[in-house]
């Protein structure tokens, strides 16, 4: 969908020589979730990297036109999107080894989404991002900013440790 779209407007933003004015901008969201992987939500995580590296890879190729590639990937916004998650019948999953791990990811999911960032901040973000002069590369919002910078720089495999400890992933030693 994001590729068929770019490829509509981008004679309006700036590929089409027959048209003049100053070019145009692309703003992707994406998510944290585009640079760090939770476990129990490949797909989600996978669409989200995806659409990281297609934006990274426009970025360059629309330099010749002067169109910009922006992404914003924000952490939890508070929409309705939360009260789906509530819904999903975990009864299939409860009696295998993920059960309890999902469990407790579901919890902090639906805490997460409840304690987010108001849509209109995020708002903000992709204004800004539309209209500032000399906009950064990737706009990274969260709620917990401090989450989101030590999931960005600690090593992957401390990483892998805290999120199984966290979630009950690393079976106790005997």
């Amino acid at each position: 969908g994001v590729v068929t779209v770019t490829q509509a407007f981008t004679p309006l933003l700036g590929t089409d020589a027959q048209l003049h004015g100053k070019p145009g901008r692309i703003v992707n969201i994406s998510s944290v979730g585009g640079r760090t992987a939770t476990p129990f939500v490949g797909p989600y995580n996978a669409s989200k990297f995806a659409l990281e590296g297609l934006s990274e890879s426009l970025r360059r190729e629309l330099l010749l036109f002067g169109i910009d590639v922006i992404v914003v990937g924000p952490g939890a916004v508070v929409t309705a999107i939360w009260d789906k998650a509530e819904q999903v019948d975990m009864t299939p999953y409860l009696e295998t080894p993920y059960g309890p791990a999902l469990q407790r990811l579901r919890d902090y999911m639906l805490d997460a989404g409840k304690k987010g960032l108001p849509a209109e901040r995020l708002g903000e973000v992709i204004a800004h991002a539309l209209t500032t002069p000399r906009p950064k590369t990737r706009y990274a919002v969260s709620p917990q900013p401090l989450q989101d910078f030590l999931a960005r720089t600690l090593p992957k495999r401390m990483l892998d440790r805290m999120i199984g400890r966290q979630l009950g992933l690393i079976p106790a030693r005997s």
